[in-house]
Formats: C-alpha cells, sequence, structure tokens
C-alpha cells in the first residue's frame, strides 16, 4: 500500500514529529461478508486498527448491484461518526439510530475497509484506498496491505501497453493486471495478476457479491479470519475482531486464497508453497498487545524478550523504566526476570495530534517534550534501565535519555527489545534510507555515545527468536519470520531496487511523474 511518484523515490521518507525514531507500518485492513450492518462494522473494526495507518480511512460497501464509497483523510471516528456506529434501534434490522454520518450511505450486506499511512508525496485524495474499478468481468474493489517490490517496473510495462492509471499506489497494478487477463472469473483473475508480482500482501478483494481474502506465499503481513453469528470477519489483527465482538476462527496460511460467496466458505492455495516468513516486527511494535498471531500472544512475546535481554544484557540499577507505550511489556519482562523494580519514569501524553505542528529540524529534537514528561520526583538521584522497543534513526532516544538525566538520573542504561535496525524494509513499513539507520552506521560504542547513555544493549537475533519460539512453543531454531531489517537477508527480490546508485539514494522513474 506505499504510494509512488517520482518525488516520493527520491525525496527521504517523512515521519511523524512527535514518533520519528519508530518504523510504521502502513495500512491495516478489515472485510465483512453476510451481515446487514458491514459498513458499520467495518467502520468499528478500522477503528481498533487505527494504530496500523492515521493518515486516511475508506470504505466500499456492495448491495449486491452497486458499489457505495466513502474515503477521506485523517482519523476513522472523525470520519465515520464513532459516535453513532455502535448504536441501533433493533439489532435484528441492523438500522443505524441519530444523526445521519457517512457509514448510512454504505449499503449493502458485504464491504472492505482500509486504514493507511503513506511515503513522502503520496497523500493524495486519489490513493485512499480500498481502490475500485470496473472491469470487462464486473466490478472490483480492494484493500492492500504490505508492498509490492516490482510495482514500478510493472507499472512501467502496463503503462507501455496502454493502461491508465488513476494513482499513484502499487495496489493499482494488481487492479490493471485483473483487468488485463483473460482467465475468467474475478477469483482467477485474480490469481493470473498475484503470479505476475512480488513482494508482500494481505489483501480483500470484493465483488458485488463475493469477498476474497489472500496472503502472499510467504505470509509477511498478518491476516485473520473470524464470524459474527453468520457473518465471516476478516481483519489485519485479532484485536479488531474483539471489538466486533467477532469469535475469531483462524488465520489465514501463508498463499492461501478464501473466496466468500452465497453458495459458501471455499479455501484455495493457488501459488507454490515457499517457507513461511511471517514479518517479526509485529511481535516487537507493530500489533496491538492484545492481538494473536499464529497462536503467539503479542504482549507475551514482548515480555519474553524483555525478560531474553535481562538474562544476556544485565546491568545494575534501581528501576526499570519503559519508553511508553510501545515498551511497557518488555519492560515488565525485563524487571520480573531481574527482580529489579518496574516504575513509570516518563509519562506520555495521548493527546498530541499529528498535525499539532509542521516541525522544521531546528524544533523537531524540542517535539519529543510533548509527547514524553519525565517523573523528577522518581528519577532524582537514581540509577534507571530504560527499555524501549528500538531504535531507528536513535534522534528521539537521545532526547529522552537528556530528559532523564535533566530530571535528576544519576546513570542511564538503555536496553532495546529488538535486534539493531540496520537494513530499509520493502514489504509495507515505513522506514528510513538504511544511511540514515543509527545501527547502519555506527558501531555499538559510536550508538551509546550518541544517545548519551551510561551504557547500550539490544537483544540480538538469535535472542528474539528464542523468546518468540519460547511463548509459540516452537522450535527456535527453525526459521519462520522475516527479519531483514535486522539481517539484511530479504526473503524476496527487490526488483525495483535492483539498479539504486551506490549512495543508496532511491531510483530515479522514467514514467511515473510529480502529482
Amino acid at each position: 500500500c506505499p504510494v509512488h511518484n517520482a518525488r516520493a523515490m527520491t525525496a527521504d521518507i517523512s515521519t511523524n514529529p512527535f514518533d520519528d525514531d519508530k518504523l510504521k507500518e502502513e495500512c491495516g485492513i478489515v472485510g465483512i461478508f453476510g451481515h446487514d450492518s458491514a459498513a458499520a462494522v467495518a467502520a468499528l473494526g478500522l477503528h481498533a486498527l487505527q494504530h496500523r495507518g492515521q493518515e486516511a480511512a475508506g470504505i466500499v460497501s456492495s448491495d449486491g448491484e452497486n458499489f457505495y464509497d466513502e474515503r477521506h483523510p485523517g482519523h476513522v471516528g472523525d470520519i465515520f461518526g464513532q459516535s453513532n456506529l455502535g448504536a441501533r434501534d433493533e439489532p435484528s434490522k441492523g438500522q443505524l439510530r441519530g444523526p445521519a454520518n457517512r457509514v448510512d450511505g454504505l449499503k449493502g450486506r458485504l464491504a472492505i475497509g482500509h486504514v493507511r499511512y503513506a511515503t513522502a508525496g503520496g497523500s493524495a485524495a486519489r490513493n485512499i484506498q480500498p481502490l475500485y474499478a470496473d472491469l470487462a468481468g464486473g466490478s472490483v474493489a480492494l484493500a492492500h496491505n504490505g508492498n509490492l517490490t516490482n510495482a514500478l517496473a510493472l507499472r512501467e510495462q502496463l503503462v507501455v501497453e496502454g493502461a491508465i492509471f488513476q494513482s499513484t499506489s502499487d495496489t493499482e497494478c494488481i487492479i490493471q493486471l485483473m483487468a488485463q487477463s483473460d482467465a475468467g472469473e474475478m477469483a482467477s483473475r485474480l490469481v493470473d495478476a498475484l503470479r505476475q508480482v512480488e513482494g508482500a500482501y494481505s489483501l480483500l478483494v470484493m465483488t458485488r457479491t463475493k469477498l476474497i481474502a489472500v496472503r502472499d506465499p510467504l505470509g509477511v503481513r498478518p491476516l485473520v479470519m473470524g464470524r459474527i453469528g453468520d457473518a465471516v470477519v476478516f481483519a489485519s489483527e485479532t484485536c479488531a475482531l474483539d471489538v466486533l465482538g467477532a469469535t475469531y476462527e483462524r488465520d489465514i496460511e501463508a498463499g492461501e486464497m478464501v473466496v466468500v460467496s452465497p453458495e459458501g466458505v471455499k479455501s484455495l492455495f493457488p501459488f507454490y508453497k515457499r517457507p513461511k516468513k511471517f514479518c517479526v516486527f509485529e511481535y516487537v511494535y507493530f500489533s496491538r498487545p492484545d492481538s494473536t498471531f499464529d497462536g503467539v500472544n503479542v504482549y507475551h512475546a514482548r515480555k519474553r524478550i524483555g525478560a531474553e535481554l535481562a538474562r544476556v544484557k544485565p546491568v545494575r540499577a534501581d528501576f526499570v523504566c519503559p519508553v511508553p507505550d510501545s515498551g511497557v511489556a518488555a519492560a515488565l519482562g525485563y524487571s520480573e526476570e531481574a527482580h529489579i523494580p518496574f516504575q513509570l519514569g516518563l509519562i506520555r501524553s495521548h493527546y498530541v495530534a499529528r498535525t499539532f505542528i509542521e516541525p522544521s529540524e531546528a524544533n523537531r529534537h524540542n517535539s519529543v517534550k510533548l509527547k514524553f514528561n519525565a517523573n523528577r520526583a522518581l528519577l532524582k538521584g537514581k540509577s534507571v534501565i530504560l527499555v524501549d522497543d528500538s531504535i531507528v534513526r536513535g534522534t528521539t532516544s537521545r532526547q529522552i535519555v537528556d530528559m532523564v538525566r535533566d530530571a535528576g538520573a544519576r546513570e542511564v542504561h538503555m536496553r532495546v527489545a529488538s535486534p539493531p535496525t540496520t537494513h530499509s524494509c520493502f514489504y509495507g513499513v515505513d522506514t528510513p534510507e538504511k544511511q540514515k539507520l543509527l545501527a547502519h552506521r555506527m558501531s555499538l560504542e559510536e550508538m551509546r555515545a550518541f544517545i548519551q547513555a551510561d551504557s547500550l544493549a539490544f537483544v540480538d537475533i538469535d535472542g528474539l527468536y528464542r523468546a518468540v519460539g519460547e511463548v509459540a512453543g516452537r522450535d527456535p531454531e527453525q526459521p519462520q519470520f522475516c527479519d531483514a531489517c535486522f539481517t539484511g537477508q530479504y526473503p524476496t527480490r527487490l526488483k525495483d531496487h535492483e539498479d539504486r546508485p551506490s549512495n543508496g539514494s532511491r531510483p530515479q522513474l522514467s514514467l511515473l511523474v510529480s502529482n
């Protein structure tokens, strides 16, 4: 779902000024088949997935004859009238009550929804998903979580062959390939298209009467299935099923296509089987801690990672302090394993909007103070272990260490619940070029000096596998994750980046132009 144009491909990836040291998931998807209030249910599901994309949201529904859509920039609650979503006059009839809102116009018992981030230059309204089009075989709408690593090459080929693109999204390549396919029914066209793409995708594809869920053969991005009575629900995370009151049924398997129609639910495996490479960073940071994938609860996995850190990277201190909120579970695990008290030395404000200011580079370094404040009464004179999930650029970590020292801490030790992030992700995550990643250009000691901590340690890749493997009850020696951001071992070709200049800048495009 990342958006590409010439400016986006030659500029640095933009980051949230209040979270510039975090990798960001770029999409969350939800779909429902056979529910009287399908669009309202989709909106509630998107609300639960808001953490996966805060720039824009959209829903497309079908009443069996026509498509209806609402796609807008902003948060889900602002777009779809959150205060009205759960209120119904008669649940059996599935009618919303209260003031009219955008969900009211989304008719039908079938709907898919999408929340998104975007790379620089890609926030145009035409890129908000779900995308939809009228093809020769009927109408189709598509919501995508992931990133195609050969999208630019495909797009150039399709444009030469006469395709007219309406967006700058890599997702539209799938629709264009479906349009060119002569495979027959829409599910077959989708298979034909996906056999030509590379990269990561969890997709929800909707026709007027069917809902299709499909996950790439590596299973990089998550997708789960549940039910609300007789209605079938798909979502990026199980937390969305919980919010909807849906019963979790199972994870969609890597390389699986599930077709839901009035005739029932059909499972297909139309792709060559490959070793699964689920994104390990889903456990480290991306997903909500109350979600579960493949039987592994995210909260428990993060606690185990923290415990692993305490075993292999111990340090004496007065207490363990998380960098909230993403470091809380790992800090609890560290505290319990090390028998060092857990304390909230940093307090986070949850009311800082992403658009509060447009910071320059000069005041970007002060923006962290709007998000975090040090608990001076607790920190004064103490030795502190700060636990965070990751370090990307290092700027926020340095500011937090400075803040804790200014509050009177005697020593500040940083422990990180993931290995050093040394490589960019090309599978649906907003990351800087690797030259801007602190761990790519600095040694451990140089990183420690940069963030001005008394000590710095990361969980290593083997420890990460041990921690998640223990939770899953699996053999931790068996590879099961995509860990390319830590190891540089990418599970697919990176065709659009193979001709990248040696300086690491993004490739120039000949056919994609600025908006």
